[in-house]
């Protein structure tokens, strides 16, 4: 006999999925992991889903290249 282990069922919201979609748009355009960005997100449930508390910023200022430690720091 298997017991059923309850589980809270999550959704992002669309903050989340906007600091996501900063993410992937960074890592893209600077050819650098996704991934230390995402191991990074401070998450936080509120009534309309998941929310970013750290998301990611995106420069425009100037053509010079991110560096990984760079974008690790977005969300520190």
């Amino acid at each position: 006999m298997s017991s059923t282990t309850d589980t809270e069922t999550f959704k992002l919201s669309n903050q989340a999925l906007g600091a996501v979609m900063m993410a992937l748009q960074e890592s893209l355009l600077n050819e650098l992991d996704i991934v230390p960005i995402l191991k990074g997100f401070e998450l936080a449930q509120t009534e309309d889903g998941l929310v970013v508390k750290n998301p990611p910023t995106v420069r425009v200022s100037n053509n010079e290249q991110i560096t990984e430690d760079e974008l690790t720091n977005m969300v520190e």
